[in-house]
């Protein structure tokens, strides 16, 4: 089971959930980073999903960065 971080910022939207919803389906955990106040968008059930830096701060985001196997940015 991979660990993914998608750092979302408001465009490509589209193109992230159609990248995430097979993620979640093959059992995947997935994390999702929304970077400055972008609208959170409907996700699968199972997706974690946090606020930066209202939720979350700078620093940990790059702890889940190391963290991760793999980062997509959008």
């Amino acid at each position: 089971m991979a660990r993914t971080l998608h750092v979302l910022k408001g465009d490509h939207t589209a193109q992230a959930l159609a990248v995430i919803t097979p993620q979640v389906a093959a059992g995947d955990r997935v994390t999702v980073a929304l970077v400055g106040g972008v609208p959170a968008p409907e996700l699968p059930d199972g997706v974690v999903v946090h606020r930066v830096p209202d939720e979350l701060s700078w620093e940990r985001l790059l702890e889940l960065v190391f963290e991760a196997d793999a980062v997509v940015t959008w």
